[in-house]
Order: structure tokens, then C-alpha cells, then sequence
């Protein structure tokens, strides 16, 4: 059996299916604050969904009974919930992460996969990055770090309390996951829902767009299916104690991603700089090299993957006018 925290969250949901796919029994744990169970309708009879909050030790504890595997995916994701609701971010990642791998330890669990994060980073010192890149902090007063601060202690937690007692512990770190439903509190739904209200629902081919900074900060994107086949390989055939980048290897500009955004849903965009919010990373792009060494292989252009991403986001706004 294979327990999968935050298993109806957008990650979670796919590394489930992903799961199902290759054979196993899954159990999800999911209070379903940030997650849908609806992401898992279409496995019901399949799965056993458990409703409960990390943060709560004996319900951690029962869900992880007789359970050989451990996905910890349960945390507070979105920059608008760093900068708005730190506590809540800090509570849930370093609660969750201790109360897992305690149950695991004791439910004698065979193997604990923590999903950390690309932000643990800040601004990494050479890009492509690797696994053994230096993990930062750059300023302690800025409410942005409560997620990257957490999934350093959750890692720490992982290999130092887990894997010192003898847990079987691996970790993968992604960067820049995306796709259709993938909630509303990340760049490309916030933009194209800009696009679909500054173009009149669409209805105008060509519209000025505000954005924070110049575009000139890059990333690297990679679709959730991808993603969820990346996640499964580096926890089911990953090395004890290894960290497995997950992503791809295409840097990207924020500008030529908006610009990409407005060209699939058929607007023009001038964009139009404006002010930087302070904390964020100039450059990101991870290097893969482990996890291609697992079998891993992208498979999704970002092309693609934008053109079905901001159609998908583009109809559930344009639904939303509709229903005024």
C-alpha cells in the first residue's frame, strides 16, 4: 500500500494516477484545503481517500498504518499564500513533514519520498543547477521564504531524522510544474485570466499587459504529466538517501511564456513593465542528469503544453463571465 499526502492536489492527483497505472494500492490523505477531491472522482473504487490535516499526528499515524511506502506531498503552495499566510505555510510544511516521517517510522514503513521544492535554492550560484547546489535563506524577514524554508526543514527531517533511524528516505525537488488545473495562485492561470479580461473575453486580437517586472527572469516548465512519471521513477527507483531534480532542461523567459500564452489563445501582447516583487529568482533551469539516469525523459513540449494549459484556464474563466 502506498500513502500519498495531498494526494488531490494538482502533483498529488497525477503521481496517484501515475501510481494506479503501474499496479498499486493507494491510499490518499488530503484535508483538501488547496486540494479537489474531484481530481479523483474518476478513480473512486479504485483508491481509499482518507479526509484529514497533517498537522493532526493520529491522523497521520492511522492513514500510515500498513502502508510500505510513504509520498509526502501535503503543503501550502501559491506565492500569493507566502506572502499572506506564512504561518500557515510554516505550520503545515514542518508539522507535516515531522508528523510523517514519525508515522513512518513507526508503522514501519519501507521507503518515505518527500516532495521539496526548486525555492530551496533562492538564487542558485550556476544554471543548470544541480542536486548538490548550496540551499539558502537570503533574508529571514520576508514572509516569501515561510515555503522555501520549510521544505528545508522537511528535508532535513527526511534524511536526518528519518534516515538516521533507519528510514529509507528519498527526495526529488521540482521545478516549475504546470498544466490544466493546476489551481489559480501560480503565473500562468493569473495571466491568462489577464489576457481573457483585458481582451474583452477574447473578443480583442490585440491588448497592452501589465507584468511584474521586465520578463527578462527565467524558468523551466514542465507539464504535469511529465512531472507525475519524473516523481514516480525517482521515488520508486531512486537511490536511498539520492535527491532527484524533476523538470526539463528548456529555459524559458517570463516573456517569452506570456508571449506564449497570448499566441495560444489567439491575442497579441504588448507587455508592459512594471515593478519587481522583492524575493523572487532571476534565473531557474534545472539539470536532470540523475533522474535521466532513472529512465526519465520529457515528453511534452512547451508548446503544447501551454497551448492545452491556457485553453483549459481560458474556458473556465470565459465560463465564469458567462455566468456573470
Amino acid at each position: 500500500m502506498h500513502l500519498v499526502t495531498g494526494g488531490s492536489g494538482f502533483i498529488g492527483a497525477a503521481l496517484v494516477r501515475e501510481l494506479v497505472a503501474h499496479g498499486h494500492s493507494v491510499r490518499v490523505l488530503d484535508d483538501h484545503s488547496r486540494g479537489r477531491p474531484q481530481r479523483l472522482a474518476d478513480l473512486e473504487g479504485k483508491i481509499q481517500l482518507v479526509d484529514g490535516d497533517v498537522r493532526d499526528l493520529d491522523a497521520v499515524m492511522a492513514a500510515t498504518e500498513g502502508c510500505q511506502f510513504v509520498w509526502h506531498l501535503a503543503y501550502v503552495n501559491g506565492t500569493r499564500f507566502f506572502y499572506e499566510k506564512p504561518d500557515v505555510v510554516l505550520e503545515v510544511g514542518v508539522k507535516g513533514a515531522l508528523n510523517t516521517v514519525e508515522a513512518a517510522l513507526e508503522c514501519g514503513v519501507e521507503r518515505y519520498v518527500l516532495a521539496s521544492t526548486s525555492e530551496t535554492y533562492n538564487q542558485p550560484t550556476h544554471v543548470p543547477t544541480t542536486e548538490a547546489e548550496r540551499l539558502m535563506i537570503p533574508d529571514i524577514t520576508n514572509p516569501r521564504f515561510s515555503y522555501g524554508g520549510g521544505k528545508i526543514a522537511s528535508e532535513l527531517l527526511a534524511l536526518h531524522l528519518g534516515g538516521h533511524r533507519g528510514l529509507e528516505t528519498v527526495i526529488f525537488r521540482p521545478h516549475n510544474i504546470y498544466g490544466p488545473d493546476m489551481g489559480f495562485e501560480h503565473v500562468i492561470p493569473e495571466i491568462v485570466q489577464r489576457i481573457v479580461d483585458l481582451s474583452d473575453g477574447l473578443t480583442k486580437t490585440a491588448i497592452d499587459l501589465p507584468i511584474q517586472g521586465d520578463g527578462s527572469e527565467t524558468r523551466a516548465f514542465c507539464y504535469i504529466d511529465d512531472g507525475a512519471r519524473g516523481a514516480y521513477l525517482a521515488g520508486m527507483e531512486g537511490g536511498p538517501g539520492e535527491i532527484y531534480h524533476l523538470g526539463v532542461e528548456e529555459e524559458v523567459s517570463i516573456r517569452d511564456l506570456i508571449l506564449g500564452l497570448g499566441e495560444a489563445l489567439g491575442v497579441t501582447l504588448n507587455l508592459v513593465p512594471g515593478e519587481l516583487r522583492a524575493g523572487g529568482t532571476n534565473r531557474r533551469c534545472p539539470a536532470i542528469g540523475k533522474l535521466r539516469g532513472l529512465g526519465y525523459t520529457p515528453q511534452v513540449s512547451l508548446k503544447d503544453g501551454l497551448a492545452k494549459s491556457a485553453r483549459w484556464y481560458a474556458d473556465h474563466f470565459l465560463a465564469q463571465r458567462k455566468a456573470g
